[in-house]
């Protein structure tokens, strides 16, 4: 490799780095705007206080059979589905915005553009899942006994949150490029929610037809849970896993590789879409917006 070649190498790699902290710093910007407006603040912490009064309800309750608290059961898995719900729903919304208000039209325009906006919507989206998580957490270990709260707990869901917010937030990212509009979205929601059932966060996945255990296990909302379980839940638990495992290496394995796929895809389609965007189209579809009456 000659010195030109190397000289140009390390100036991608300067831009590339560069881009990345504008994308950090871009989502620190935006998590302070959205924990700042009302509307989002709701959004942020409606499903937490929700899952937390209905663990106080099952404050005292037990798993039929067992003398297991029936909270500490519950609250792992809703830890996984947090994760994942914050990282697959919320990115997707933004994109049709981001077009509609010329973000990135301009991220376009912007050496790296792309990857530094992806970066931010993965650093902004983790910090406002983390305020839910918060917001869940604190309340309900005062009320689900029987858990296992350890240095290894606060080890591995620390590992499984950033891994979790990684491999989908790109993911959502580039299934939002493809919608043409904000309301298009809702589509993604209902697809997440449906995910939810084969995934073994409100009943054991061990319980479900086979075929049906495969669905669970393909997406992101299976493994979440099930790191989630293994961080929190004591050994002994782990009976009601598929193959008496909590299968760890598999569980970042899978979540690697959405994370691999998603890093890959979502530039990709960012670049096509905003290929197709101009000015005017731009300004057309803000003139469409303020039109709705927002």
């Amino acid at each position: 490799m000659t010195m030109t070649e190397t000289a140009a190498r390390g100036t991608r790699n300067d831009a590339r780095w560069a881009a990345v902290r504008a994308g950090l710093t871009r989502g620190w910007l935006e998590t302070k705007y959205s924990i700042q407006e009302p509307s989002d603040l709701v959004w942020i912490l409606a499903f937490p206080v929700i899952y937390a009064v209905v663990l106080l309800f099952m404050r005292g309750s037990t798993i039929p059979g067992t003398d297991f608290a029936l909270g500490a059961m519950v609250l792992p898995s809703l830890v996984g589905m947090s994760i994942a719900f914050g990282g697959l729903t919320g990115p997707a919304s933004t994109i049709a915005v981001d077009r509609e208000d010329g973000t990135l039209l301009r991220a376009k325009a912007t050496p790296n553009g792309m990857l530094g906006y992806l970066v931010g919507k993965i650093l902004m989206f983790a910090l406002t899942t983390l305020v839910s998580l918060l917001v869940l957490i604190i309340p309900a270990v005062t009320v689900a006994g029987d858990l296992r709260l350890d240095g290894r707990t606060f080890v591995l869901l620390t590992l499984i949150f950033l891994v979790g917010m990684i491999a989908t937030v790109p993911i959502s990212v580039a299934l939002g490029s493809l919608f043409k509009s904000a309301s298009q979205t809702g589509l993604l929601f209902l697809g997440s929610m449906l995910l939810i059932v084969p995934s073994g966060i409100f009943y054991p996945i061990t319980a479900l037809p086979e075929w049906l255990q495969w669905v669970g296990q393909a997406f992101p909302y299976y493994w979440l849970g099930l790191g989630a379980r293994s961080a929190m839940l004591p050994e002994s638990m782990v009976v009601a896993e598929i193959g008496e495992s909590w299968r760890t290496f598999e569980m970042f394995a899978v979540l690697g590789l959405w994370a691999v796929v998603g890093m890959v895809l979502a530039p990709i389609v960012l670049r096509r879409m905003a290929r197709r965007e101009s000015g005017s189209t731009v300004a057309a579809a803000r003139e469409r917006y303020m039109s709705k009456g927002y």
